[in-house]
């Protein structure tokens, strides 16, 4: 399970990671069942990444893979091709959603957006690495 106290702190690590970077970020955590748990949108992160950064956190959590490595698989004659049209367009098929495991379990993902697909890759690691 994740508390509010975790998504807390794995949020500030990922605002670290932004700060450091120059990138303003929207930063989301959601729990098991993929409903979000906190958000923060930084100051001057673009109004349209706060939705794509919940949807991250979802779609990681849906599929129990990073959307990263799900945007490799969905392109056109990959496995997962088509993919992003399921779940009501809840699917988010590019960089910055990453799974959030406890004891080799996924218990719930972080999503960012508002930068470059590897800037919202980072920041979601560094995140990630707070869990």
């Amino acid at each position: 399970m994740i508390t509010l106290n975790d998504a807390r702190k794995i949020i500030a690590a990922a605002e670290a990671k932004a700060q450091e970077i120059g990138q303003p970020m929207n930063i989301a955590v959601a729990d098991a069942g993929g409903n979000l748990i906190a958000h923060v949108r930084m100051d001057g992160a673009w109004l349209g990444s706060i939705d794509i950064s919940i949807k991250k956190a979802f779609t990681s959590r849906a599929f129990d893979i990073s959307t990263k490595d799900l945007a490799a698989n969905s392109q056109s004659g990959q496995q997962f091709f088509g993919i992003h049209a399921s779940n009501d367009g809840k699917v988010m098929i590019f960089a910055g959603g990453i799974p959030l495991k406890k004891d080799g379990q996924v218990v719930g993902a972080i999503g960012v957006s508002g930068g470059s697909g590897e800037q919202d890759h980072s920041v979601a690691e560094a995140g990630a690495a707070a869990f």
